[in-house]
């Protein structure tokens, strides 16, 4: 038998025993339980539902947060949440297709979600945030910054770029679709990798391994991927450098996903924007280095964040 017909019978084999047999479910530590953050509740903006978390005091300058690919706005942000809510009024939304907002189907774009967005905010009332946006967040944080400024006071790019995927356009598409008919056979196979990963880089704590696990398992392979579409076909480099207002990059020195460099690049487009360099931590440090990444927001927003945001509030 020919190499590549005993691994194509392979294949074979392992696609019938996933589609046969019960998903896996990891082994946990005892002790497990959920960790600590705000409850979440819905919002509607136009015709569809989504999930905002609140939390500090109301009279505070008020703070957005937006997750990146694959997580939802608990599972990115829970690490940092208590870093800044004893000063900010603090909110974190599910974007579409993640968390417990609404999964529409059908393609849609990073401006889509930067619409949303703003209708999200429209329809908590008048007022400007700093927005802070984690990956893909960073793209959708950048897009609601061009299109609707009147929102966005501030910006805050954590670990993103103005494009997160170089090279040809095609290549990630093929790697997309491969990645989604991979998902629709065995959907647990992405979140059981990204779950051990940040386990043994230590980014979640042991008694918080089962809500992980679950937090990652909680998605629709065709809306994930989809995201993953409008991800790639993302380039704000053409526009970036018009937005006029302060930013701040915060930019893990050892990021595996989005190149230190692209995101050092993405903020020499921006006319005196600030660069911080999180020593040491990879993509995921809103995780493992959350309270460097909130002193770096709180150190941006300054002393005198409190009376800017009221008088924000009152125009």
């Amino acid at each position: 038998m020919s190499p590549m017909r005993f691994l194509g019978r392979l294949a074979g084999v392992w696609v019938l025993w996933r589609l046969a047999t019960p998903q896996p479910v990891p082994v946990f530590p005892a002790g497990q339980r959920r960790p600590p953050g705000p409850p979440g509740r819905t919002v509607l903006a136009g015709n569809h539902e989504f999930l905002l978390r609140e939390a500090g005091p109301e009279e505070a300058p008020r703070l957005l947060l937006i997750h990146g690919w694959g997580f939802d706005s608990l599972a990115a942000w829970h690490r940092v949440l208590p870093w800044l809510t004893p000063r900010l009024r603090v909110m974190a939304l599910d974007l579409r297709g993640h968390g417990k907002s609404d999964r529409r189907r059908g393609r849609f774009s990073i401006e889509d979600l930067a619409d949303e967005t703003a209708a999200v905010l429209d329809s908590l009332g008048p007022g400007r945030y700093t927005v802070v946006g984690y990956s893909l967040g960073g793209l959708v944080a950048q897009a609601l910054a061009r299109r609707h400024p009147a929102r966005v006071e501030r910006l805050v790019l954590v670990a993103t770029a103005a494009r997160l995927v170089r090279g040809p356009r095609g290549v990630a598409g093929a790697a997309l679709v491969a990645a989604r008919a991979l998902a629709r056979v065995d959907a647990t196979l992405l979140p059981r990798v990204l779950h051990r990963y940040l386990r043994r880089v230590g980014a979640v704590p042991a008694e918080h391994a089962a809500w992980l696990w679950e937090s990652l398992l909680n998605r629709d392979a065709e809306l994930h991927h989809q995201a993953g579409f409008a991800l790639a076909g993302f380039d704000s480099r053409e526009w970036l450098e018009r937005l006029r207002l302060p930013v701040l990059c915060l930019v893990p020195d050892r990021d595996q996903l989005v190149p230190p460099a692209e995101q050092r690049a993405t903020a020499s487009l921006i006319a005196g924007s600030r660069v911080v360099e999180i020593r040491g931590a990879r993509h995921e440090a809103a995780l493992t280095h959350a309270g460097e990444v909130a002193g770096a927001i709180l150190d941006f927003l300054g002393p005198s964040a409190p009376e800017e945001a009221a008088a924000t509030a009152e125009a």
